[in-house]
This record gives C-alpha cells, structure tokens and sequence, in this order.
C-alpha cells in the first residue's frame, strides 16, 4: 500500500531560531524555513521538517543520524564547534570521544541538539 510512498519525518524544538542556526552554522546543514515557519532541512536521501513547540519535550531516543566516512574526523571537527558528544557507561559504552566501537556494528557516537533532540554519527561501512 504505501511502499511507493515518499516518505518525511519531523520532530519539534523549543527554539526554532537557535535550532535553525545550530543545524546551518554548526553541522553545515541547508536549512531552510518553509511558509509555515517549519525548518526544512536539505539532506542527500530523506526530507526533514523540524517544528517548533512550547512544551518540546525531547525524545529519550535518536531521531536523526548521519552517516559519516571518517567517525573521528566528524567528532573532532563537531567537538572543535562547541558539540558535546554523550558519555556512556555498562552495555552502549562509549570511549573519551564520545564514540561507541561495538563488535557487532559500526562505530557510532551521540550529541544533543540545542532542544536535546538526540543525533548521532554513524561510521559508514565500507
């Protein structure tokens, strides 16, 4: 029924502005504001609309990732702009970068957006 549908996803923020600058200026994002006044944001291979909410309350679970070529690279440069990658401790652990190295997945590192929306780099498999 829908397998030939174009598809989106969407999540909120408290602050449509400081969200729109972290998205352009820190991650390098296009990012443009539709006639409702939603976010989109430019990606390769799916639409994103981020809108704004007053009771935003972030989800305790990942909403955007972004594969990368070199995770380390990605993290250091994210790091050097002011992002703080998450620490994890027990079954996801994480190493003094921020970065999980599973065995049975790629590598894959965390941060929050200025809402605490969680992102996170995923280390493309080659």
């Amino acid at each position: 029924m829908l397998k030939n549908s174009k598809a989106f996803t969407t999540f909120s923020t408290k602050d449509i502005k400081i969200t729109e600058k972290f998205y352009k200026d820190t991650l390098g994002l296009n990012v443009s504001e539709n006639k409702m006044g939603l976010l989109e944001l430019e990606l390769t291979n799916c639409s994103v609309l981020i809108y704004p909410k007053q009771d935003h309350k972030p989800a305790n679970f990942t909403v955007l990732n972004f594969y990368v070529q070199d995770i380390q690279k990605e993290v250091s440069s994210l790091t050097k702009k002011g992002v703080q990658f998450e620490k994890y401790d027990g079954e996801i652990k994480t190493d003094s970068f921020g970065i999980h190295k599973g065995e049975l997945g790629p590598a894959i590192a965390w941060f929050k957006d200025p809402s605490g929306n969680i992102l996170s780099l995923i280390q493309e498999e080659k």
